[in-house]
């Protein structure tokens, strides 16, 4: 039976590149890249595509490694991108072991494999010397700062340099076998109160910072999340005080709320702000700041966002045979592209278990089917 997505030159050439795809997402894997520190893997990523072919390939202020295709007098451009940066905070070089065909390794399938199967579809453009269907443009992407609080600043980056001419957006995250079509924004917030402190005994009376904070708190957590969308909130980490017979002068925490609907967002502003002066209003320093915004969609163009999610459905279940494909919204790189109404897609490349987690691994195997499915998608935009 012929593959309707690859030709035989083209199956030959990915299937032969399993060996490969294990041995660059070892490399990769040892390579720390917290966000904003992501250096030695953009140094690694540039590098290796100048020795598949690329002359033009460039990092920007961001940090993206950025390997453009037919873009510069392009009307319309396709952006593909996986994320370079992990979780972790390690700066020094990342465990990998490989025992009974599973990989493991802190940040392996988030996003380190669906990154080699990036490379490896760059690699096929380059030695064939592809051009983009319809005078397109393309734009293969090792982005930065996908996660946590790297805000996501790569993506946000090519959106502002590239958006107006964006026709279609795509990163390669997390596993196959679903389609991310939607945006969860986002807004994270370090909050600190002050109060005046003093000694537990010989002050007794004054505020307790970590007090009002925990009064706070529950007040946040008070609130009835919207009912349009699905809406979340958290405090993820507090912090404060000096000793245990000290009246604490300092507390803080990180506080965030989530949703995938923009007016619900907006709704769990306003409610925060409130808290917020409430609390000022009794007379209690608190002090906040914005650590982490992310966008939820915009307005659409229905028909291309369809074609765009079909198009990954198809390809995805075709591989896993039949296997019905689910869509729903998540926070990915793609919040920056739907943010400004441009039809967006995410899905992965791999299976495996374990994504945030030291316990991290990749199922090597199915990296196979993940190079047929990075394969069809990407070059289902080339000319060949």
């Amino acid at each position: 039976m012929l593959n309707p997505y690859l030709s035989k030159q083209e199956l030959e050439f990915f299937d032969n590149s399993y060996n490969k795809a294990v041995e660059l997402l070892t490399q990769l894997c040892k390579i720390p890249a917290p966000s904003h520190k992501e250096d030695k893997r953009v140094e690694f990523c540039k590098n290796w595509l100048e020795q598949q072919g690329a002359e033009n390939v460039y990092v920007d202020e961001a940090k993206n490694v950025i390997l453009p295709i037919n873009c510069q007098n392009a009307k319309n451009i396709v952006v593909l991108m996986a994320h370079t940066d992990t979780v972790f905070p390690d700066e020094t070089e990342m465990p990998v072991k490989i025992e009974n065909g599973i990989l493991y390794s802190p940040g392996a399938g988030d996003d380190t494999a669906n990154l080699v199967c990036l490379l490896l579809c760059a690699k096929y453009v380059l030695q064939n010397k592809l051009t983009p269907k319809d005078d397109t443009g393309f734009l293969f992407v090792c982005n930065s700062c996908e996660e946590g609080l790297g805000n996501l600043k790569g993506s946000k980056q090519i959106v502002k340099d590239f958006g107006d001419r964006i026709s279609a957006f795509c990163s390669f995250d997390g596993y196959y076998g679903m389609v991310c079509d939607g945006a969860v924004g986002s807004t994270r917030y370090q909050v600190e109160i002050l109060t005046e402190g003093g000694h537990s005994y010989g002050n007794f009376g004054n505020r307790n910072a970590i007090a009002v904070m925990s009064s706070m708190i529950n007040t946040l957590y008070t609130m009835k999340v919207p009912e349009e969308g699905v809406t979340t909130y958290n405090v993820g980490v507090i912090s404060g005080g000096t000793s245990v017979n000290t009246i604490a002068q300092q507390a803080s925490m990180l506080y965030e709320y989530r949703s995938d609907s923009k007016n619900s967002l907006q709704k769990m502003q306003q409610f925060f702000e409130r808290v917020v002066e409430a609390y000022r209003s009794m007379g209690v320093t608190v002090n906040v700041q914005v650590v982490g915004e992310r966008p939820c969609a915009s307005e659409l163009d229905a028909a291309a966002q369809k074609s765009l999610t079909d198009k990954a459905i198809e390809i995805q279940s075709y591989y896993t045979g039949g296997k019905q494909i689910p869509t729903g919204a998540s926070s990915t790189d793609c919040n920056s592209s739907l943010s400004c109404g441009i039809p967006s897609v995410c899905f992965g490349t791999c299976l495996g278990k374990g994504a945030h987690t030291r316990e991290e691994y990749v199922i090597l195997d199915s990296l196979r089917t993940g190079l047929r499915v990075a394969a069809s998608w990407t070059l289902s935009f080339f000319t060949r």
